[in-house]
C-alpha cells in the first residue's frame, strides 16, 4: 500500500491527464475555475508516476510542455524542508542541480489539506538559462522560496493556483 502523499500524486496526475473522475471531484468548489481544470480533458499531458525511482513524483508530458514534478502535501500552509530531517533539502537540491544541467522547468506542485477551492499551488525550481517556450512558462511560476539560510520553503499562498497555470499551458 502507498504512502498518504500518493494519494495526491494520483489526483494531481488525474487532472493533468484530464481524467474525468478526478476532475469532476472539483466541480462544486471551483466555481469559474473549473473550466481550466476541465480543459485538461482536451489537452491532456501523459503522466508518468515517477515515485522512487527517478527522484520526482511525477513526469508530465505533452506535444508543447514537459515537465519532471515533485508533489508535496500538508494541512499546513507552509513547509519547510529541513523541518523534520534534511532529506527533504537534499532531495530538492538534487532535483535543481539535475534540472539546471538539463535545462529543464522543474516544478513543485504543493496540496493544502482541507482546502475548498483549488487546493494546489505550481511553484518552478530557479533554474535560470531556460529557451524558448518553457522560458516564457518559467517566467510567470513563483520560484520555490528559499530561507537566508539557503534551505527551500514552500508557502502555500505565494504559489500560482494550479487553474491559473492550466490556463496558461491549456490554452489555444
Amino acid at each position: 500500500m502507498g504512502s498518504k502523499g500518493s494519494i495526491y500524486e494520483r489526483e494531481l496526475k488525474g487532472i493533468l491527464s484530464g481524467e474525468d473522475r478526478i476532475i469532476s471531484k472539483f466541480k462544486k468548489s471551483l466555481g469559474e475555475d473549473f473550466r481550466w481544470y476541465e480543459s485538461s480533458k482536451f489537452k491532456p499531458f501523459m503522466v508518468l508516476r515517477a515515485a522512487g525511482s527517478l527522484g520526482v513524483d511525477l513526469v508530465a508530458i505533452r506535444d508543447d510542455y514537459s515537465f519532471p514534478i515533485e508533489v508535496k502535501s500538508s494541512s499546513s500552509k507552509t513547509i519547510i524542508f529541513t523541518h523534520s530531517s534534511s532529506r527533504a533539502q537534499e532531495q530538492a537540491q538534487r532535483f535543481l542541480e539535475e534540472c539546471k544541467s538539463a535545462k529543464i522547468l522543474g516544478l513543485y506542485a504543493f496540496r493544502l489539506k482541507g482546502y475548498r477551492g483549488d487546493p494546489w499551488r505550481i511553484f518552478a525550481l530557479p533554474v535560470g538559462g531556460l529557451s524558448g517556450r518553457i522560458k516564457l512558462l518559467y517566467d510567470i511560476l513563483p520560484k520555490l522560496p528559499v530561507t537566508r539560510e539557503g534551505n527551500f520553503i514552500l508557502k502555500w499562498d505565494e504559489g500560482m493556483p494550479l487553474a491559473k497555470f492550466l490556463s496558461y499551458v491549456n490554452q489555444e
